[in-house]
């Protein structure tokens, strides 16, 4: 990577565009899923088969990662022996354990309740950030923007199917998905200062990729695609997943966590408005409500990226 883009993912600009992209990658996935699941048939309490569908994107993910890479680069895109530990820890926490928990957590979760939960992981990367991994300080700034972001999330899961609920084994497992999904960011920002971060996730990818499909096809679980339709998605799925998060990666090397990790709380609202284009869902959406939790969420945004006059 030139210096250059080196300082634009360094700026505000750089941010604002670096993790709107990734989050709208992301966003799109919750309805990619969905369709991928009818696809390839895929029952909604088949955690098996969740789990090879999982570890087969997220290792093409890797894959593409690699490849691409190495040709950008002209030259092969390897870890050296000091990566080996940085890509097993991150593929436990980035790829195994979030989606060992996310999937058998989602199909037993009341709707709106789960997504809250998977939410959590904004906050919860700021706090890991600041209080566990000591990487920066947590401000009543911080928090005041987390919770009016947070907010935002809240208003636009309102009038969702499946209502709220908790059980240890759905949102208990969605929240300990959002937290290996925090700590995996906390990771990220430590291990990037010595490894090439885009390097750690093409490599974690496929690691936690073939642990995921190792796992779904001992418990049972296969893929039948329906056609070149499926096959089609997959790819997409396997782009976005190695595009987003070698994009956040790049961007964490070079921000504050909480600079960043903010941006999550967009997530579900390119989820939301990607599922009504995407899956016919237009009439579920009430558009104040989802302007207004745009608003928060941006002012949520916008309150812990704020450079502190003193600072400036």
């Amino acid at each position: 990577m030139s210096e250059q883009n080196h300082d634009f993912l360094a700026t505000t600009p750089g941010v604002i565009t670096g993790a709107l992209i990734a989050c709208l990658l992301w966003g799109s996935a919750f309805p990619a899923i969905k369709i991928g699941y009818g696809l390839f048939g895929i029952e909604q309490g088949d955690t098996a088969s969740q789990l090879v569908f999982a570890g087969t994107r997220f290792f093409f993910s890797g894959v593409l990662v690699v490849l691409i890479m190495s040709i950008i680069r002209r030259e092969p895109l390897l870890p050296r022996k000091s990566s080996a530990k940085p890509i097993l820890i991150l593929s436990l926490f980035q790829t195994t354990l979030q989606y060992l928990f996310f999937y058998p957590g989602l199909s037993r979760a009341a709707g709106v309740s789960s997504s809250i939960m998977e939410s959590s992981a904004t906050f919860l990367a700021i706090l890991l950030g600041a209080l566990a991994f000591h990487q920066e300080k947590l401000t009543s700034r911080k928090v005041i923007g987390c919770i009016v972001g947070f907010a935002g999330v809240v208003l636009v899961n309102l009038g969702g199917s499946g209502g709220f609920g908790f059980s240890l084994t759905g949102e208990g497992f969605i929240f300990l998905s959002a937290l290996a999904g925090a700590i995996s960011t906390c990771l990220i920002r430590i291990f990037s200062k010595d490894e090439d971060p885009v390097m750690l996730s093409g490599w974690q990818f496929m690691v936690g990729g073939l642990t995921l499909l190792v796992a779904g096809l001992a418990a049972g679980g296969s893929l039948h695609p329906s056609g070149p339709a499926a096959i089609a998605l997959l790819a997409y799925m396997a782009f976005l997943s190695a595009c987003a998060y070698s994009l956040w990666s790049m961007l964490l090397q070079r921000n504050p966590i909480s600079h960043v990790a903010i941006f999550g709380f967009t997530n579900p609202v390119f989820g939301v408005v990607l599922s009504a284009i995407l899956l016919g869902e237009a009439q579920f959406i009430d558009p104040v409500r989802y302007v207004i939790a745009l608003v928060l969420v941006s002012t949520g945004i916008i309150i812990v990226n704020r450079v502190p006059a003193e600072q400036r």
